[in-house]
């Protein structure tokens, strides 16, 4: 019987459109914007002005913080200003604006295809390597590699989880990365298994994706201490807590990190990055993402640099849809609506989601009616009504003793909810104002 996690749960429609199509390279775009914020934490402090010269992969911005993550220019050419511009979520943010003239790499990028597994550099040197690099959680939640790679004192990691699951309905991305990567994702593993100083390592794949299961486990064979788990289809399970509670069956407690149960995640396309980085010097300066949708002509896997514009992923795929009603950055769960297609690529981006009108439109909200499906559904134990009310409410203090930080934001409470009662939008809200209360009591 296949594993998966111990609480709440669901399964919509998996949608996975562009499953079979290989990834293909975007052109270079005539403009890169290059957001400063493209990671948790601090926003990175530009090291660049108005009328430098860079090449591909040049450190444009330092890291300005414990938790903050370097960024490289995604293309070479000339800094035309560095201005605010709207994010994914709307809001106005620093950004460096790059105009693209060729593509002249560092010549300290290792760029030939061979696959170099030998791995030469210690543990700490790694971490280093992968902090000069830039590289993020490239699942979604942008989390600097580095500091998850170096554990508080009197913690220690046992074991490595690598996410392969991609629950979230029509996204692909990883996917075809496992196919296409798989000799890089394995010394990229290898890598952080170094990093860590652990033996043991799993990669947990959702059983929807057997091609991709085959083909890693066929080349694990070589690799002491790396294992595949093939795992029930269930969404969100590839989130950190639900992951590892899959695989290992270790559940972490509330308000705590995975390293407290001697566990560290790392996403299947944040292996890649390291690998790349560590063993051919190259910054995390583009990233695979998934263009689908049911009316896009040709939905698809593209490999895009840092700082393209949205709309050029649109373009590649055929064009924007007459019937679109919406766009998602990210998938349909847990992506966010986007506010311009005109927004750039960052290193969170993992798919552009097209949806038509007729699934696009909210119904109607109607009162609750006390089914309780909401809270079946939950993979934190959490009550999502009740989170809702105190919010509507402003009820702070009770939304935090109900564990209100504890939600992952996977929106299953809302996909199950038969009176459309929008309870994610309201408990997104409540987090956001608790997080505020608590970080005032510290400062």
């Amino acid at each position: 019987m296949l594993k998966t996690f111990s609480i709440g749960g669901i399964h919509p429609a998996e949608n996975k459109l562009s499953a079979q199509n290989p990834i293909a390279t975007l052109d270079l775009p005539a403009q890169a914007i290059v957001m400063l914020a493209q990671h948790i934490g601090a926003p990175a402090e530009p090291v660049v002005q108005k009328g430098d010269i860079v090449k591909t992969g040049q450190l444009i911005a330092k890291a300005s913080g414990f938790v903050s993550a370097n960024i490289h220019a995604p293309v070479s050419g000339t800094i035309e200003k560095i201005d605010d511009v709207a994010d994914a979520s709307g809001y106005k943010r620093k950004a460096i604006f790059i105009k693209t003239d060729g593509d002249e790499w560092l010549e300290t990028i290792d760029r030939t295809p061979d696959l170099k597994k030998e791995i030469s550099l210690s543990p700490a040197e790694i971490i280093q390597r992968i902090a000069d690099a830039g590289i993020v959680g490239m699942g979604g939640a942008t989390f600097p590699t580095h500091i998850k790679l170096a554990p508080p004192p009197g913690k220690k990691c046992d074991i490595l989880i690598i996410n392969g699951v991609e629950c979230e309905p029509y996204l692909t991305a990883d996917h075809r990365v496992m196919l296409e990567k798989g000799d890089e994702i394995m010394v990229g593993i290898a890598i952080l298994m170094k990093a860590l100083s652990v033996n043991k390592a799993i990669i947990g794949i959702e059983n929807n994706k057997p091609d991709a299961i085959a083909h890693l486990n066929k080349m694990a064979q070589a690799y002491q201490g790396i294992s595949i788990m093939p795992l029930k289809v269930q969404y969100p399970q590839g989130g950190e807590k639900q992951l590892i509670d899959a695989c290992i069956g270790r559940q972490v407690p509330s308000g705590k990190l995975p390293i407290e149960v001697g566990a560290v995640v790392q996403n299947i396309g944040t292996a890649l990055a390291i690998y790349e980085a560590v063993q051919k010097n190259k910054p995390l300066i583009e990233r695979v993402i998934t263009v689908t949708g049911k009316s896009v002509s040709t939905p698809g896997n593209y490999l895009a640099r840092i700082g393209t514009p949205m709309l050029s992923l649109i373009e590649a795929s055929g064009g924007l849809p007459v019937d679109t009603g919406k766009i998602i950055g990210g998938g349909p769960m847990m992506g966010k609506a986007l506010t311009s297609i005109d927004i750039p690529v960052t290193k969170g981006s993992s798919g552009l989601l097209i949806m038509p009108d007729r699934e696009a439109t909210r119904q109607p909200m109607q009162n609750c009616i006390r089914c309780a499906k909401c809270v079946s559904a939950c993979p934190m134990g959490l009550e999502p009504y009740l989170l809702m009310v105190l919010s509507q409410k402003g009820i702070w203090d009770r939304a935090e003793e109900e564990k209100v930080m504890d939600c992952i934001e996977c929106g299953s409470c809302s996909f199950t909810c038969p009176s459309q009662r929008p309870l994610l939008d309201h408990i997104r809200l409540g987090k956001n104002k608790v997080g505020q209360i608590m970080r005032s009591r510290t400062k």
